[in-house]
């Protein structure tokens, strides 16, 4: 038996769902976790960042930051070097390896959303765009 909401509660019940189903399969799909793409992502858009700034412009965890930076150091896709003026600022980079790897998750990625979005018209596309943009201007507000 199915459950009843208002359409409000189902509209975030479905979103909550939505959400919940693409971060694992997102993961499967492309071979990293979202949180790390972004950071590979971000680093990919710039030569050389600060941890913190990297840190506030993917909106992750400062710990969680660290943690995947020191794998992905591991792993030779990025590099991090004390700044020699402040030994409390740390930048970071990303190696050839990395950039090499970011290039190859960006087409995962654009095949995941293109399979997601698979049978959409442009014209739904445009409209679901401007309504998701709208609820997080919504919610932005609180």
């Amino acid at each position: 038996m199915r459950c009843s909401f208002p359409n409000q509660e189902q509209i975030l019940h479905l979103l909550k769902g939505l959400n919940d189903q693409i971060s694992p399969k997102f993961e499967r799909c492309t071979g990293i976790s979202e949180s790390r793409y972004k950071l590979l992502y971000q680093l990919y858009n710039t030569d050389e960042i600060n941890q913190s700034a990297l840190q506030k412009a993917v909106n992750i965890d400062g710990a969680a930051v660290t943690r995947h930076l020191k794998q992905l150091e591991t792993n030779g896709m990025v590099t991090r070097r004390r700044n020699p003026t402040d030994n409390r600022a740390v930048f970071v980079r990303l190696t050839q390896e990395g950039r090499k790897q970011i290039i190859g998750y960006k087409k995962e990625k654009t095949g995941f959303v293109n399979r997601m979005l698979h049978d959409f018209t442009s014209e739904e596309l445009e409209s679901l765009s401007d309504m998701l943009s709208r609820m997080k201007d919504n919610i932005g507000e609180y």
